[in-house]
């Protein structure tokens, strides 16, 4: 019975604990950069331009280190609700 629950424990530890700390304690934060050099949180999306071609990426971690991870090909666009905006538009004959 002592083991299950030690068991248990150790799968219900919080991610805390799988922080990167440097030698002092500090955590030190991974994220990634977008092509501007702008802070992209791991877990966020964005669309991705590199060699002519564009695709939705995610921020992910692989062996200790941020990368881009392609998620679907092209990128997601607004230009359907710009259309509809312009629907309901007043029209004048």
């Amino acid at each position: 019975m002592r083991w299950i629950t030690v068991f248990f424990a150790a799968l219900l530890t919080p991610p805390a604990v799988a922080d990167v700390k440097t030698p002092a304690g500090k955590v030190i934060d991974c994220y990634c950069t977008d092509s501007t050099g702008s802070r992209v949180e791991l877990g966020e999306m964005i669309c991705l331009h590199v060699d002519g071609r564009m695709f939705m990426a995610r921020c992910e971690m692989s062996l200790n280190n941020p990368m881009w991870r392609e998620v679907s090909e092209g990128c997601m666009s607004s230009r359907l609700q710009s259309v509809a905006q312009e629907d309901e538009r007043p029209r004048t004959f």
